[in-house]
């Protein structure tokens, strides 16, 4: 799967969006998915304007449900983001268990598991940055319910690898699979993942029933455990020429808008602070595709550095910033996000959520 990084190619692939092909295939490998998530997790397309869209064409929301209901676990995981802060990078509502590791299964770093598919799909991910949401729940499955690893070391090796990292979308949702976030666990056997990804393999330590899959041991393959290299590799940048006169707007990992306030004359910086890969570190090719998708703001700079050195340094006193969890220790004009709907706050499940969201949009 190639990622286009030109706006202009971004806007023909949501112009090619089929939610009702979606809803009906979206579980299946080769199912009509979007591709737009790199592109809505870093900020250059939002949610809203995805479903702005397919309603423009005509669609009625019945007809898409599924199609919304994805688009809304992405603002639902921000808002618990917004409600828990860091309290997220630990175990949101019972504790994982049972857990025999805090590193991760080698076998799924070195693609060597033994399911033929999922190590397949591994080594395309390192090349692509993708992984379909289904593979995604399969590996979390595999590295937390079945090799006993606690959730949050092969949460990080994934977000470092996507190109559409969101930290809320991916920490929640694997706590969500290991059950720390959920009821219960999230498990896939060998039918399920031969069904859902065109495989035929038989005999594998995932050729159980769901019922046998629930008690088995750690198998061989995944006992060897490892940490994973997690290498960041910030660019270098030229020293920033800003004017003090103009207001400054700040863009970064999560807000690559090119049409955000684009009529002002304005400094625009692209700021990728250390502090904040330091937590939540990303993939060299990663940092590559952020930069290409930056070439769409007109006039960026590129500062590799904390927002309080670009404040002090340079006097700055008009900057404004987008809506985000990470950006509380900015300081200036913060414009909200394109939310889909009105709805705030925490709740504690998703469905809890989408049904304050469709009274909100018929109230609206």
């Amino acid at each position: 799967m190639c990622f286009p990084t030109a706006y202009d190619q971004i806007i023909h692939r949501l112009a090619q969006v089929d939610p009702i092909a979606y809803g009906r295939s979206r579980n299946f490998l080769d199912g009509a998915v979007s591709y737009l998530s790199p592109y809505i997790s870093r900020g250059v397309i939002s949610t809203k304007q995805v479903m702005e869209h397919v309603l423009a064409k005509g669609y009625q929301p019945s007809q898409i449900t599924k199609f919304l209901q994805e688009l809304a676990w992405r603002d639902y995981w921000q808002q618990v983001w917004i409600a828990k802060g860091n309290a997220i990078n630990k175990d949101v509502k019972q504790s994982q268990s049972p857990v025999n590791n805090h590193e991760m299964p080698k076998a799924i770093i070195e693609t060597n598991t033994g399911i033929k598919v999922i190590d397949q799909l591994i080594g395309e991910f390192y090349e692509t940055g993708y992984l379909h949401n289904h593979v995604r729940m399969y590996l979390a499955a595999l590295a937390c319910n079945i090799g006993q690893s606690h959730w949050k070391i092969p949460a990080k090796w994934m977000y470092y690898h996507l190109f559409d990292g969101d930290w809320a979308s991916n920490a929640l949702s694997w706590q969500w699979v290991a059950g720390s976030n959920s009821h219960k666990k999230y498990l896939a056997n060998q039918e399920n993942i031969n069904k859902y990804c065109h495989s035929a393999q038989r005999g594998t330590f995932l050729d159980r029933s769901y019922e046998e899959l629930a008690e088995i041991d750690i198998p061989e393959q995944l006992k060897p455990t490892a940490l994973p290299n997690l290498t960041v590799n910030l660019p270098e940048t030229k020293a920033l020429v800003l004017d003090p006169q103009k207001p400054t707007l700040i863009y970064n990992f999560y807000n690559l808008d090119p049409q955000w306030r684009k009529d002002v004359d304005a400094n625009r910086v692209l700021l990728l602070e250390p502090s904040h890969f330091d937590q939540y570190p990303v993939a060299p090719k990663t940092i590559d595709f952020i930069l290409k998708l930056a070439e769409n703001i007109e006039g960026f700079q590129v500062m590799v550095g904390e927002f309080l050195e670009l404040e002090e340094k340079f006097g700055l006193d008009d900057i404004f910033y987008k809506e985000h969890p990470l950006n509380g220790h900015y300081k200036g004009t913060e414009d909200p996000r394109d939310w889909m709907f009105t709805v705030k706050g925490y709740y504690p499940s998703f469905f809890a959520f989408w049904k304050k969201c469709q009274k909100s949009w018929i109230d609206d």
